[in-house]
């Protein structure tokens, strides 16, 4: 038993990133515009790295909408990154499945790669002074559950 919680802890600190390195990057947006993450410091921001031929990204999206249309309102912002190395195809998901924040472009994979990213989806929850608090990687019904969790955790701080 201890030997597996060692072999957990490890694979964890692996997908970590330190507290105090949280890259800071600008991406061009599917709303027209260049998105710096610095300028949403003071929020909560849940970053959500995804791609178009993943089925549970897909699955996913909407229940990010529903946290962005909850949580907005307290201070909560959520990013798409989308990863393709064609910026179309996330455009073609996007008019299937309509969200109101932005998403990101990261067709060269460097912000993927600044924030060690080895499954899609990823998802990254920021405290308001822009440390990661919270990671997750993968998707499950219910996964949703445990966003709202962790932003109602920062929100309250």
């Amino acid at each position: 038993m201890r030997t597996i919680l060692i072999i957990l802890l490890a694979s964890i600190s692996q997908f970590s990133l330190a507290a105090d390195t949280t890259p800071d990057f600008t991406l061009k947006s599917n709303q027209g515009n260049n998105q710096r993450l610095s300028e949403y410091q003071g929020q909560v921001v849940l970053i959500n790295f995804w791609a178009s031929w993943c089925g549970p990204c897909r699955q996913e999206m909407p229940l990010l909408e529903e946290i962005q249309q909850k949580y907005a309102k307290l201070g909560v912002t959520v990013l798409g990154i989308n990863v393709d190395k064609d910026p179309s195809k996330a455009d073609k998901i996007l008019r299937e499945t309509q969200v109101s924040f932005p998403i990101l472009y990261d067709s060269e994979g460097e912000v993927s790669k600044l924030f060690k990213v080895k499954a899609m989806p990823t998802t990254f929850i920021l405290d308001r002074e822009g440390t990661i608090r919270f990671s997750h990687m993968g998707f499950k019904p219910g996964y949703e559950d445990q966003y709202a969790a962790n932003i109602k955790t920062l929100i309250r701080e």
